[in-house]
């Protein structure tokens, strides 16, 4: 039996046994996505506090409730360790790890190189590896697959490679990972052919594309079109203000046509790990071919500009209420990046943060679904900083996330500007402000 022919024997006799590498918002409900269709997991991660909750059965997102964790490990059909000689047991890994830019905003693949180089040592004949974390075109070719030939292993020879990007949208209700198609690239039509048998047993369907290359620009294609369409809008809230129009009023409007016009909306910046970053991994590596890619850069000119308008909203909302922000004690609802989840990767919030303390303001912050800040990347000074509850003592509350906690609160008794960046309130407070 040739190499595919026996690693789709596997898949369909339930025999495999599935590996990812990463147990965050996308590797975590992908592994029990495979787990529930009962295929023995491993999951690699080298965070040992994380192996050993999940475990424990213990859930440390939100919205995956520790239930799955509990029945998968208890079903002896998922095991969560930091000892990456375990790839070895395992017929596919999938590697889900963070690809954040550098100060430079240019691409950062260490995480992929450090996964790749822990596994290359483990990787056997007949497996197949592939990357998930969102990246540049040429990333599984040139990076991935060079690791991992080092012990003289060939792919496509000895083992498989291929490309499919994460689609992941943590607590959206009305899609899930196993409702979500799969775009999947690889390096050859068996390994094609494998990794569509793999994600066939837990996705709605896979659309299979000509290489890896095209699955990485995919994923990129996806994201750069919704940070345009929010530089549009942001921009178009920023214009509307000055002439008294609400831009949230327009949009809803807009959104009656049938055709032709897709929502989207402002916000006081771009939040994710994905909508502000993955643009940037295009640009870099479109320099590499003389290209310049103009549209893109104006995008996150717009997005990343949006906190310094936001800061100077709630400058010119104190003016009128007689004060400064020097010295002003402001609340910023919201840390997580999107309404409803406790991700705070790449929040807005914490721009907001900077720009108000760097002008001297006293900053709290309110998060129902973030108690504590962890440590970030970007960020480190706000590790171990607390939510506090929502009452009265500040000069401004600013809304950063749309939560659905705020919507049920009478801002009215505080008797202080409200600015909301969300349309939360909808202009319903008489302190309302609109930014």
């Amino acid at each position: 039996m040739v190499m595919h022919e026996a690693f789709i024997d596997t898949i369909e006799r339930k025999t495999a046994v599935v590996g990812v590498i990463g147990l965050g918002y996308v590797g975590l409900p992908l592994i029990l996505c495979f787990a529930e269709k009962g295929f023995t997991t491993i999951g690699l991660d080298i965070d040992g506090k994380k192996t050993a909750a999940l475990m424990g059965g213990e859930s440390y997102i939100r919205h995956i409730p520790s239930s799955r964790i509990q029945a998968a490990v208890e079903g002896g059909l998922f095991t969560a360790t930091t000892d990456f000689s375990m790839a070895a047991r395992c017929d596919a890994v999938l590697i889900a790890v963070p690809t954040p830019l550098n100060k430079n905003r240019e691409p950062d693949v260490q995480y992929i190189v450090a996964a790749c180089e822990a596994i290359a040592p483990h990787v056997r004949k007949g497996q197949l590896i592939v990357l998930e974390s969102s990246t540049y075109p040429g990333t599984t070719d040139e990076v991935m697959i060079p690791i991992l030939e080092r012990g003289g292993l060939k792919v496509d020879r000895d083992f498989f490679a291929a490309f499919s990007p994460e689609r992941e949208d943590p607590a959206n209700k009305d899609f899930r990972t196993e409702t979500i198609s799969k775009v999947i690239g690889a390096t050859s039509p068996q390994g094609l052919a494998a990794a569509e048998k793999l994600y066939g047993q837990v996705v709605v369907t896979t659309v299979p594309v000509s290489s890896t290359k095209a699955a990485e620009a995919t994923k990129l294609v996806e994201n750069i079109f919704r940070a345009v369409n929010i530089a549009l809008v942001n921009e178009l809230k920023t214009t509307f203000m000055k002439m008294g129009i609400d831009v949230w009023e327009v949009i809803d409007a807009a959104k009656t046509k049938p055709f032709g016009f897709m929502p989207f909306y402002p916000g006081p910046g771009l939040g994710g790990h994905c909508i502000p970053i993955d643009p940037f991994y295009l640009t870099w590596k479109a320099r590499e071919f003389g290209v310049s890619t103009k549209f893109i850069e104006l995008a996150g000119e717009i997005n990343n500009a949006m906190p310094d308008f936001v800061v100077h909203r709630v400058m010119e909302v104190l003016n009128e209420s007689g004060r400064s922000l020097k010295g002003a004690r402001v609340l910023v609802l919201g840390l997580a990046y999107k309404a409803n989840v406790d991700d705070m990767r790449e929040s807005p919030t914490f721009h907001l943060f900077d720009r108000l303390e760097a002008g001297g303001a006293i900053v709290d912050y309110n998060d129902p679904y973030i108690p504590v800040i962890t440590e970030t990347r970007e960020h480190a000074r706000y590790t171990g900083r607390r939510s506090v509850p929502v009452a009265a003592g500040y000069d401004l509350m600013l809304i950063a996330t749309a939560h659905d906690e705020y919507r049920s609160i009478d801002f009215s008794r505080f008797h202080i500007p409200i600015v909301d960046t969300r349309n939360v309130l909808k202009g319903t407070s008489p302190c309302f402000h609109k930014a």
